[in-house]
């Protein structure tokens, strides 16, 4: 489990936003054309949506999470 932990997110004292709901916004606003600030509340903030959206369309972000989870 150590191993892992570098991948989990650290804890800021609030609780995370669910990454289904957030990879659904993510999906509606792309499907939509909609800017950011115009998704849906049930998604989760505004804000949450696009720095997921940024983090995880990160190429580098997805090779660095692949070669650890290679040595696992």
């Amino acid at each position: 489990m150590e191993r892992l932990k570098p991948f989990f997110p650290k804890s800021h004292g609030k609780p995370r936003v669910d990454d289904r709901c957030v990879l659904s916004g993510i999906i509606f606003i792309n499907r939509n054309g909609l800017r950011w600030c115009d998704a849906p509340r049930e998604y989760g903030p505004t804000k949450t949506l696009y720095n997921r959206w940024k983090r995880w369309s990160d190429p580098s972000q997805d090779l660095r999470n692949r070669a650890g989870l290679r040595k696992w």
